[in-house]
């Protein structure tokens, strides 16, 4: 909940400004009010992974590859750590001009917590995976990192997008998602009540998209009767760019760009992110169409939040943060154990690790040697990185043959263009493994981009570069990038081992090859369900949960939610129950030190997860672990 102290001290400042002064604070450029003291503020910055748009900073993984690591302290860290350089940041900013511009705000669009009910959808990568609990839990770590624990916050969290919205991207201006209740409440809105319940959260943006074919911004019963009256949030509501504009051209509701901004204010919209359409309110009170009384709330809501992140004061502990804080050596070792911890091993028949007496290796890719298949979406762009190529060959003294082998998208061949597929066998008949990079990359799944072709399978120049490779009947390991499920039944038929890496930021390579040299034993574990092909999935625009996700999925998956692999064995031993607690001994089995992931799973309606651990336990030695779990449950699993 919102610091009431704060509020109180919203309330004085706000009645002390005219009417024009608090319309001009309720558009993300919240202007300058000299005879206050109060400095203008940009409300718009983003941070799903690092300090985005706004110079060098720490790429650290998507959240869904932290969601992979299913470690929630590491992902607080990681928190901790963004939180840190957009502050750094924000201070060297507002004190060399006054005021912040674009991406140098304290005030976060993150994280994304809609749930991936569908891996065709572009944004998956931003999202904690498919199933509400672990979104809740993995994103409450991520926001108490991001806010700090201190008088003040470090940086504010923003809940996105509120609710049931996850693609079309192409239609999300004049899309609505048809659902019951029965799936609004434990699905869609599963996670973001567990963030607001369990975190004092300030800000929340509504989806562009509608529920039931009322838009989300205009949506009184989803602002005000659920998520205020219902889950008790008290702070701000923020829209998305661009959202008062499709209310007139999307849903045609309004007539003018007024009315827009008077009917988003009415249903619960506090402050408008994108055109200034919130300018135009006193344009609407004179319209009758909103009330001054309204203005006056949504303007304290607002400045609750500036004071709560202590920019309006001389004693914020986090405004002490220098500007050395960014991309620090801390960091940066962090960085490189989040990315070990979320990289999945799917698939291994032994050939993992490599030894370093095995033969020269073929490398080969469009993923191999790209920055786009690290990044993701709403990224930093590093000034330091180390691709999987280039970490590969650090790693080895075993001679490394390369090839490019396809353009990530055209299958074809074109004079006056290296042939790429040539090589690319060349190099595989040459070495003695080969390693395979393909999937995606930031160019073609992400904000605006579903799925090419809305498709889980290989685009089908990747799919020619596979199989000449396998053709060449060598050692192969897949190392598969993407922000969410890729069809990769034939991988796992054919490869002798497959790598999932769900765009795992700067220290990506290092971390890639530390896995394969088996300097790190992998730990990751899938956040969603990999399905074998695009007939196992319902219509793209169907929202219904049926036959979605690992628990109502009434197919047989080729890696199934919470698959991932060791290079040691762990036994599960002296399972015992307490109150709301499920214990058990994890013991090592094998001869390598690892992190483990225990799952906890119960029934309520379906069986679902209820809770988890991650424990390091060295070899041939055993840990006591105790699981919390909420609520009512039976029939509980250990896995």
């Amino acid at each position: 909940m919102i610091n009431p102290i704060f509020m109180q001290k919203a309330k004085e400042l706000v009645a002390k400004m005219t009417l024009d002064e608090k319309i001009s604070q309720l558009t993300h450029r919240s202007a300058r009010i000299e005879r206050l003291g109060i400095p203008a503020f940009n409300w718009w910055s983003e941070a799903a992974h690092g300090s985005a748009w706004s110079g060098d900073a720490s790429l650290f993984p998507h959240a869904i590859a932290m969601a992979a690591t299913f470690n929630k302290e590491l992902t607080e860290r990681v928190g901790v750590a963004v939180s840190t350089e957009v502050r750094a940041k924000f201070n060297e900013y507002a004190k060399e001009n006054g005021d912040t511009s674009f991406f140098e705000s304290p005030a976060l669009c993150t994280p994304n917590i809609n749930l991936a009910r569908d891996p065709r959808w572009g944004r998956t990568q931003e999202t904690y995976g498919e199933d509400p609990y672990l979104t809740g839990v993995m994103a409450s770590a991520y926001i108490k990192g991001l806010q700090g624990d201190g008088k003040y916050l470090r940086t504010a969290a923003t809940l996105k997008h509120f609710a049931v919205h996850s693609g079309p991207e192409k239609e999300r201006h004049a899309f609505s998602a048809y659902v019951s209740d029965e799936d609004l409440y434990d699905s869609y809105l599963a996670a973001f009540r567990y963030c607001i319940e369990h975190n004092d959260i300030y800000l929340l943006m509504p989806a562009y998209s509608g529920i039931n074919g009322v838009p989300c911004i205009a949506n009184k019963r989803l602002l005000v009767d659920i998520a205020r009256d219902e889950f008790g949030f008290d702070g701000m509501i923020d829209s998305d760019d661009g959202s008062m504009g499709d209310l007139i051209n999307g849903y045609h509701l309004c007539k003018d760009t007024t009315e827009a901004a008077a009917m988003a204010l009415n249903a619960g919209c506090d402050l408008e992110i994108g055109s200034g359409a919130f300018t135009l309110l006193k344009d609407a009170l004179e319209r009758g169409l909103v009330t001054e009384e309204r203005i006056t709330e949504a303007c304290e809501r607002v400045f609750a939040t500036r004071i709560a992140l202590g920019t309006l004061s001389d004693d914020c502990e986090y405004a002490k943060i220098p500007y050395d804080a960014v991309r620090s050596k801390e960091h940066k070792a962090l960085n490189l154990k989040a990315a070990e911890e979320a990289i999945v091993l799917l698939k291994n028949n032994g050939i993992l690790p490599l030894k370093e007496d095995g033969g020269s290796i073929a490398v080969i890719g469009p993923n191999a040697d790209s920055l786009d298949a690290l990044r993701g979406n709403f990224s930093p762009h590093p000034g330091e990185y180390t691709t999987y190529l280039s970490g590969i060959r650090k790693a080895t003294e075993r001679k490394v043959y390369w090839a490019y082998g396809c353009r990530p998208n055209d299958p074809e061949e074109h004079q006056w263009r290296e042939n790429y597929y040539r090589s690319a066998v060349m190099a595989a008949r040459r070495a003695d493994v080969v390693i395979l990079c393909l999937g995606l990359d930031m160019t073609n799944e992400g904000e605006f981009n579903d799925r090419p072709n809305l498709s889980i399978a290989l685009p089908p120049a990747q799919q020619k570069l596979f199989d000449l490779v396998m053709a060449e009947k060598k050692p192969t390991i897949l190392v598969n990038t993407s922000g969410s499920c890729m069809a990769l039944g034939d991988a796992d038929k054919q490869c002798d081992a497959v790598i999932q890496c769900f765009y795992p930021g700067e220290c990506g390579g290092t971390a890639l090859a530390n896995i394969l040299f088996g300097k790190v034993s992998p730990s990751g574990r899938l956040p969603l369900t990999f399905y074998a092909s695009d007939e196992d999935l319902p219509p793209f625009t169907e929202y219904s949960m049926e036959n979605r996700t690992y628990k109502f999925f009434k197919g047989t998956p080729v890696y199934p939610f919470g698959h991932g692999l060791s290079y040691t064995t762990f036994a599960y031993e002296d399972i015992s129950y307490g109150d709301h607690t499920v214990s058990v001994t994890v013991k090592n089995t094998g001869d390598m030190d690892s992190m483990h992931t225990v799952l906890l799973f119960g029934k309520r309606k379906v069986k679902e997860l209820v809770g988890f651990e991650k424990v390091f336990v060295e070899k041939g030695k055993s840990l006591r672990v105790t699981i919390a779990y909420e609520g009512d449950c039976t029939d509980f699993s250990v896995e």
